[in-house]
């Protein structure tokens, strides 16, 4: 069987970077394809593999500003060749699963979200007064053009799975499409349980329009509570000016000095609606309770104190069904994204901090652990391999 893994760029290592590492593993000779590649930027497991790019590779400035590519990705995509594979595994939250292979070719796409920036997304980096002048008449037609070949590009895709329940339901309707849930992984080796907690909040963040990033730092400037923040981004530098002194710009760490921090902090701030969330999961990895919004991939992933007052994620009929943790709860949801939540959240955890144990946080991140996520995956992907050559081999016959 020839393994075709289609990543949308591999820029640096991130949760979708992280998946694709176990897909090497589970797959040790497949080819990666991908629209741009910066060599040194992701695992030396991936980097070991055969890694094809697109033409986008080779545009002046494209690894620093690529994503203002994005009305030509769908053409690039298209472009890479992937004859002669039997499996394409699209690893997608843009356009790789519009990679297209032989006709026999099964394609099974990991899906993170569908394209955040024409659908749930579109308000976060385009709403407001994020866009001027001629930009303001562009950017919605690009974008609807974007969505239209979104939605038609999913017919090439045999099967879905998705990373949440909140992403299948995005699915659902974007698409018309079903699909099955395989959590993504965090690595409970690296992020471990260390130490007293300090007096110090933190969050883990790019600084995208969508994190709200810029609702915690207003939540800490009118809390004066210590907040230390790491990651960097296109709104970096506007929310770094937001910041008063007990608010610290880390930038980005590697992951020693990132797991100290999370060992160190008296809560994970986390106040963005995500698709699934891996900061929250390595937070309670280190053994520390998490206040989040109450939306989207949060919900799957904390086992929040006051969750029965909050809607259970789509395709859910049930809390428990999301698994039950007999040490406590570990965190707290907090109803909108904005600083004035964020603040009353901070101090109701303040009021009740001492239910919350970090023996319980860590058994919750376990749950997650890298281990079941490749057994679970390399399951899902050999039964819809199995199923794809049931299907064909009657059609071959005729």
């Amino acid at each position: 069987m020839r393994v075709a893994i289609v990543h949308d760029w591999l820029t640096g290592m991130r949760g979708g970077e992280k998946c694709l590492e176990v897909f090497c593993e589970i797959f040790p000779e497949a080819d990666i394809f991908t629209l741009l590649h910066l060599p040194g930027t992701v695992s030396k497991i991936i980097e070991s593999h055969s890694i094809r790019t697109s033409p986008i590779q080779y545009i002046p400035g494209a690894g620093s500003r690529y994503r203002y590519l994005l009305p030509v990705m769908p053409l690039a995509v298209g472009m890479l060749d992937l004859s002669g594979y039997d499996f394409i595994l699209s690893s997608s939250h843009c356009v790789a699963k519009g990679a297209r292979g032989d006709d026999s070719a099964f394609h099974l796409c990991y899906c993170y979200t569908p394209m955040r920036y024409a659908w749930s997304g579109y308000d976060d980096y385009f709403g407001g007064n994020r866009v001027r002048g001629a930009a303001q008449w562009v950017i919605p037609r690009v974008m609807k053009s974007l969505r239209r070949w979104d939605a038609e590009s999913n017919r090439g895709v045999h099967e879905f799975v998705a990373i949440s329940h909140t992403v299948a339901d995005r699915i659902r309707r974007h698409y018309g499409r079903e699909s099955d849930v395989v959590y993504p992984p965090v690595d409970t080796e690296r992020f471990r349980p260390g130490g007293r907690a300090e007096d110090y909040y933190l969050m883990v963040s790019a600084f995208a329009p969508y994190k709200k990033v810029d609702v915690a730092v207003e939540a800490f400037n009118r809390l004066g509570r210590p907040l230390r923040v790491v990651g960097r981004g296109q709104d970096f530098e506007r929310v770094r000016g937001m910041g008063k002194s007990n608010v610290e710009f880390l930038g980005w760490q590697d992951d020693n000095a990132l797991a100290g921090l999370y060992a160190g902090c008296r809560a994970f701030i986390f106040p963005g609606v995500e698709d699934f969330g891996i900061t929250p999961l390595e937070a309670q990895a280190c053994g520390r309770p998490v206040i989040a919004l109450g939306e989207g991939g949060a919900l799957e992933t904390v086992i929040a104190a006051n969750r029965d007052e909050y809607s259970l994620p789509p395709g859910v009929s049930r809390w428990e069904d999301l698994g039950e943790n007999p040490g406590g709860p570990t965190g707290l949801f907090f109803r909108r994204p904005e600083a004035e939540d964020v603040a009353e959240a901070v101090l109701a955890f303040e009021k009740n901090e001492d239910i919350f144990r970090p023996e319980a946080a860590r058994r919750q991140a376990e749950r997650f652990c890298r281990d079941t996520f490749k057994n679970a995956v390399r399951e899902r992907f050999m039964s819809g391999w199995k199923a794809h050559g049931e299907r064909i081999l009657p059609r071959a016959s005729v």
